[in-house]
């Protein structure tokens, strides 16, 4: 049986947060939330049944009277926060074998975001990325759905090819809904990720990046002779490892990371590198926060 990915008592830590779209959008009816305006005039706009949790103010006392059922009141004015989560579920994912595994850190981060948006009714769409194809769940946006977002993750596998553009055009060409959106990958791929980049960008989401490697990928402790086997293709390709190879290794890296964290500042995009040693919890409850992505 496959470990849990979260125990109870972290689950109610997680029910005590929110995410934080820092560029709100207008137009779409919330209804879902408490609302923390009081004494405004805003404009009625429609109707839905009650679901618990709901906050009583809204519920229209009249129509319960005519209709004996309880509908909430919708406003123009109450937005409501769409969340998408796309996770890389490519084969270099699923890396390193043993501690530290990349696959189940995003697992458990996607699960981690996925549940908090849950509880705060926000809607929540969540896609694995194989390929240039989707695996998708929802949307929900009731609290009831997050157990079947807690088993989706824990019973999904990694593997198949990184084509981290072609997802991305893909996933801007189904779920036209703008809203906060996470991507969480290794970015580890041959192919350019930027065109699928700015096709996400155009449907008008906010995103963050949550680039995840492990710390061996980031500083290998290696030294002999190795054949390498990439995980996704089986290429190989003898390599001697010395002291002046891991220094050309980790001036590369570098680049590549500098690379990546600026093309993200330049699109106003939120990045954060997570190296897969970073306890779970901290990474949560604490690097989150301070970046504001969560409160």
């Amino acid at each position: 049986m496959a470990t849990p990915l979260f125990d109870e008592t972290f689950l109610r830590k997680l029910e005590q947060l929110s995410l934080v779209a820092r560029r709100v959008r207008r137009g779409q009816f919330r209804g879902e939330k408490r609302s923390t305006r009081r004494g405004q005039s805003i404009e009625f706009a429609d109707y839905r049944n009650y679901v618990r949790g709901d906050d009583l103010r809204a519920l229209d006392w009249n129509v319960f009277a005519r209709l004996e059922k309880l509908f909430i009141k919708l406003f123009e004015e109450e937005v409501d926060q769409t969340v998408h989560i796309l996770l890389d579920a490519s084969g270099s994912m699923d890396f390193p074998p043993e501690n530290e595994n990349k696959w189940q850190y995003a697992r458990r981060l996607a699960a981690a975001l996925g549940y908090i948006a849950l509880v705060n009714h926000d809607r929540l769409y969540l896609s694995l990325l194989r390929g240039d194809t989707l695996t998708r769940w929802g949307p929900e946006h009731h609290r009831r759905a997050a157990h079947r977002l807690l088993e989706f993750l824990q019973s999904a596998a990694a593997g198949g090819e990184t084509r981290l553009s072609a997802g991305f055009a893909r996933y801007a060409a189904q779920v036209k809904r703008p809203g906060l959106l996470f991507i969480i990958t290794d970015f580890l791929s041959d192919e350019p990720y930027r065109d699928g980049f700015g096709a996400l960008q155009q449907r008008g989401h906010e995103i963050a990046v949550l680039h995840l490697l492990s710390p061996t990928e980031i500083d290998p402790a290696l030294a002999g002779d190795f054949q390498l086997v990439d995980v996704e293709t089986g290429d190989r390709r003898d390599v001697t490892v010395n002291a002046t190879l891991r220094k050309m290794y980790r001036q590369k890296f570098e680049a590549w990371q500098l690379e990546l964290q600026q093309f993200c500042h330049r699109r106003q995009t939120h990045y954060a590198l997570v190296p897969t040693d970073t306890p779970f919890e901290s990474l949560i409850l604490h690097h989150l926060r301070q970046r504001h992505w969560l409160a």
